[in-house]
């Protein structure tokens, strides 16, 4: 079983769907899905709302690891995504020599805002949390007592772990920064639209939102599809 996790912000709720809709569409095993919602983790992640977040998820994501029971692999992934390959592909790059797995950007972003006027942080290892293939067994240390106290730069940073040699690469593929990351559609796995996706208003024009759209297209009408 393909265990996925995907990061739940009730503004965007609708983003977690589509990304849902695109992984099952195309995947050719079994696959779980679990919103990473905050009023699912109330009773034991606590941590205040904090000037400088931008998504409900921003620090829940750590919390994967736990909500898997530190058992085997699992996938976390921001929901302003659409999966355009199958999602085993992804899994198939799992090593037990590390501990997460992640598309390594040097990622500078222009804009000091993005998505409803969220402020857009800059800092060492910039989305690289953003789509993470964790080896939970060895993230034991994200327990939510840690995750609701451990400072944001030193979550996304992964200071939590010993050292950065516990850090796998994945291809750029799965982890595509619409607008920043080199490379045409046709080579693209996983589009991100980190700044903001087409379901926002003001960036319902982004590049490739027409891709975005055709995915949520098809989640919302039904097909006459054969049995047979």
């Amino acid at each position: 079983m393909i265990r996925v996790f995907i990061g739940y912000d009730r503004r965007e709720a609708i983003g977690f769907h589509v990304l849902s809709h695109s992984i099952l569409a195309r995947a050719t095993a079994p696959v779980s899905i679990t919103p990473v919602a905050l009023d699912h983790v109330s009773a034991v992640f606590k941590r205040p709302i904090e000037p400088l977040q931008s998504t409900e998820f921003s620090f829940s994501r750590f919390l994967t690891p736990w909500l898997a029971d530190y058992e085997g692999w699992a996938i976390f992934l921001d929901p302003d995504c659409v999966c355009l390959a199958d999602i085993t592909e992804l899994w198939a790059h799992r090593d037990d020599r590390y501990a997460v797995m992640c598309v390594q950007h040097d990622h500078q972003p222009v804009a000091i805002t993005k998505f409803l006027g969220a402020p857009q942080t800059r800092y060492e290892k910039k989305n690289w949390s953003s789509m993470m293939l964790m080896n939970t067994a060895r993230c034991r240390v994200l327990t939510p007592e840690y995750v609701s106290v451990a400072s944001g730069l030193d979550l996304h940073r992964f200071r939590w772990l010993e050292d950065d040699s516990l850090i796998g690469a994945i291809p750029p593929k799965w982890n595509h920064l619409v607008g920043y990351s080199e490379g045409g559609f046709d080579e693209q796995a996983l589009l991100h639209f980190t700044e903001g996706a087409p379901y926002f208003e003001a960036y319902r024009d982004t590049k490739w939102a027409d891709i975005w759209r055709r995915e949520c297209d098809k989640m919302l009408h039904t097909h006459e599809i054969p049995l047979a």
